[in-house]
């Protein structure tokens, strides 16, 4: 059983910029990918981003491309999303998820991932 507790989330201005972070308890945490997804009210979770196990290759939604960097640290066991250019579209509860050496076809399905942080919420004021 893999556990996930993210941290970083908050309240920050349009233009401004936030790191979210997630710790796995996972030792084996390398052989995992790690993918952030994000949820609103009355919709479902949205892919963000998501790291190969290997942690070698990045995958992005494309409304996040060129303002969002996720990164891995295998030795601390802890993934993070790095978020500039924040807009308040922007606004929701993201969640760390992972799963053991998925396929890159299934990044973006929430399905894919059997495991799953609380979430953090990030709150993005115009």
């Amino acid at each position: 059983q893999v556990q996930l507790v993210e941290s970083g989330g908050g309240l920050v201005q349009a233009g401004g910029s936030l790191r979210v972070s997630c710790a796995a308890s996972e030792r084996a945490f390398s052989d995992y990918t790690m993918g952030w997804f994000r949820q609103t009210p009355g919709k479902g979770r949205e892919f963000v981003a998501a790291i190969r196990w290997s942690g070698g290759n990045t995958y992005y939604a494309d409304f996040v491309k060129g303002r969002f960097t996720i990164s891995r640290d295998n030795a601390e066991n802890t993934v993070s999303l790095q978020m500039t250019s924040l807009k308040p579209e922007d606004t929701a509860v993201y969640y760390c998820a992972a799963n053991y050496r998925m396929r890159a076809a299934d990044y973006v399905r929430f399905r894919s991932y059997e495991y799953w942080g609380q979430g953090t919420q990030v709150t993005v004021s115009s």
